[in-house]
This record gives structure tokens, C-alpha cells and sequence, in this order.
């Protein structure tokens, strides 16, 4: 195994320190016995703050100041329909410290929906069962035309998960990393699956044995319909893939805000440079065609191509006013 199967600790301009820390801190998270109430449904006090509980139970998990890491989860009201049952085990078996527990810590065994559907049409499915070693990343399946799948950024790493994967989504040919502090599991998945494992040349130090180098800054094909869109700012080597020209996973480069309700960037970590990254929306804004943002943190949403150019035209605008700061975790709000 690879130091970087493990945990990538980079540190400098392009560091994950801060990561690092919270998966070092998260290490026992599968097997920490668990302290909350037998009445309801809790949050433990081992989250990351990541903000995935929050996007799977909207109005149930809320963030509250406190922890460690700028702020936590907390149950703010228990669920109260079926449907928001389901929610709450979405949130649960997604949350990468096991964090989200159910009264007396029942866990059916239908309760996992993962892989799930995210468009009408299946052809995205969210992986949940996020990693500490990602802080928390969402990750995805992109189903092709031709039955086979790509992965986009990992989940946790276990056997099981990577048969049910290819079980629900079809034979998986490719595993694509948008930045350097995703790549944790991209190594196993990738050898799993038997696929190839793709990454930029400017975070190919964080995953050495990637199969596919991205080179450059010029788009690259994939496969059929799935181009690597070089996006640097949120680190050196960040990349966006879209897809079918609907959707497009953007890693850490920008997301929906649930706070602001609009296309955002999080400019209060970035380990290359906010100058860059604007620069990189302003493209984009012009070049880029697509309907879904789906990012590893923040929200993913759906708009109308064009609404969504001009959000990311204005994203661009209010990014080149943002200055350059120290990496604060904290500061973030989704």
C-alpha cells in the first residue's frame, strides 16, 4: 500500500493539514462507542463539521458553533414522516465518523440507500459513505450510455461498497480525482474495479500512481462525453469533468450555498491561489456548459443552463474581490 492510500499529509502552499488533523481525529469513528440518548435521533461529537448530514436531513441538522473544527452538526428537530426518516439514514450512513445516530443506535438493514439515484433519469448516483480522509467528500457514479460507469472522487474504502457499486451501476472503467485531497481510497477503487485511475500533473504528488495523467490546461476527453476541464485555484492540479454537457462535479473548486443560495466558492480554503480560482470561474462562466453543480462539499443543485452561466459569471465577478487569507476551515459556511 501506498502512503497515499492511507492519508495524504502534503503540507505548504498545497497542503491538507487541516485534513489530515480531522482524519487522524476520526480514525476510531466506526468504533467509538456511542453516548447520546436512547429517545431520539443525535449527532455525536465526533463530527467534522463537514456539512454532509446537513445537505441528506435539510431542516433536521442544522450547523451549531462549537467543536473542534469551526462549528458541528446537531439534530435541531427529530423527524417526523417516514420520508424524513429516510432522510435522516441518508445523512447517517453517509457521514464520514459515523457521527448521526438513530434512537437506541437501530440500524435496519434496509436503512442504507447507497448507491441513490440523484437525477430523474439515474444516470448519477450518490456513493454516501464519505471518508475522514476526504473530511466528509461527496462522491459519485456516472452511469454511460454503454452500461459501463465512472467514480468520481471516493467513499470510504471497503470491499463491499466497491462490489455493490459495480453491482448497482455497472462494470466501472474509470475513477477520476478532482484535486489533491480527495485521492485518500482512489488507488484501491481503482484496482478493485480494474479502471483507471485519473488525476491532474499538478496534484499528480498527492496520487504518484495514477494511470491517466491530465497535462496542462487544455480539455481532455475521457470517454465519450466526459471531458476533464483543468480548473486550477482551489489547489494546482483542480479539475472539473462534465458530463453530456449536464453535469459537472467540481470537487472543491465551487458548490451551492444553502446559506447564500447561489453559486459560491470557498475562498477561505484554498491552497493555491483565489486570484487563479477566479480567473477559472471567469473562464468557465463563458466556456462551460451545464445544468448540475456537484461538488464534494457544499450542495449539489440543478438549474437551467443558462441560469447557471450566469451565476457563475457573477461568481467570477465577487471572487476576483476576494483577497488572499490563511486556510481557515472554520470560516466556510454551506
Amino acid at each position: 500500500m501506498s502512503t497515499t492510500d492511507t492519508e495524504h499529509t502534503t503540507t505548504g502552499t498545497t497542503g491538507t493539514t487541516g485534513t489530515t488533523e480531522r482524519a487522524e481525529s476520526a480514525e476510531t469513528a466506526e468504533t467509538a462507542p456511542a453516548a447520546g440518548s436512547e429517545k431520539g435521533w443525535y449527532v455525536d461529537d465526533r463530527c467534522l463539521n463537514c456539512n454532509i448530514a446537513r445537505q441528506y436531513a435539510p431542516g433536521m441538522i442544522a450547523y451549531a458553533p462549537g467543536g473542534n473544527y469551526g462549528g458541528v452538526s446537531a439534530v435541531v428537530r427529530q423527524p417526523e414522516t417516514e420520508e424524513e426518516v429516510r432522510q435522516m439514514y441518508r445523512a447517517a450512513h453517509a457521514c464520514p465518523t459515523r457521527s448521526v445516530h438513530p434512537p437506541a443506535d437501530e440500524w435496519p438493514e434496509d436503512s442504507d440507500p447507497y448507491p441513490m439515484p440523484l437525477d430523474e433519469d439515474g444516470i448519477v448516483l450518490l456513493c454516501g459513505h464519505a471518508s475522514p480522509q476526504t473530511y466528509g467528500a461527496t462522491s459519485y457514479l456516472l452511469r454511460r450510455p454503454d452500461g459501463t460507469a465512472m467514480m468520481i472522487d471516493t467513499p470510504r474504502w471497503r470491499p463491499a461498497l466497491a462490489r455493490r457499486y459495480e453491482q448497482q451501476a455497472g462494470k466501472i472503467t474509470d475513477v477520476l480525482l478532482t484535486h489533491l485531497d480527495h485521492v485518500a481510497h482512489g488507488r484501491k477503487y481503482a484496482d478493485a474495479f480494474g479502471a483507471r485511475l485519473w488525476i491532474h500533473e499538478g496534484d499528480l504528488h498527492s496520487r504518484p500512481d495514477a494511470d491517466s495523467v491530465i497535462r496542462g490546461q487544455e480539455p481532455v476527453e475521457i470517454g465519450p462525453g466526459v471531458i476533464a476541464h483543468p480548473f486550477p485555484g482551489h489547489t494546482a492540479g483542480s479539475t472539473l469533468f462534465i458530463a453530456d454537457e449536464k453535469f459537472c462535479f467540481t470537487g472543491d473548486a465551487f458548490f451551492w450555498s444553502q446559506a447564500e443560495q447561489d453559486l459560491e466558492v470557498a475562498d477561505s480554503v484554498v491552497y493555491d491561489s483565489i486570484k487563479t480560482l477566479a480567473a477559472s470561474v471567469a473562464r468557465g462562466a463563458e466556456e462551460l456548459t451545464f445544468e448540475w453543480v456537484l461538488p464534494g462539499h457544499g450542495s449539489f443543485h440543478h438549474l437551467p443552463a443558462q441560469e447557471m452561466r450566469e451565476r457563475m459569471r457573477a461568481l467570477g465577478v465577487r471572487a476576483a474581490t476576494y483577497p488572499e487569507q490563511e486556510v481557515d476551515y472554520g470560516k466556510v459556511r454551506y
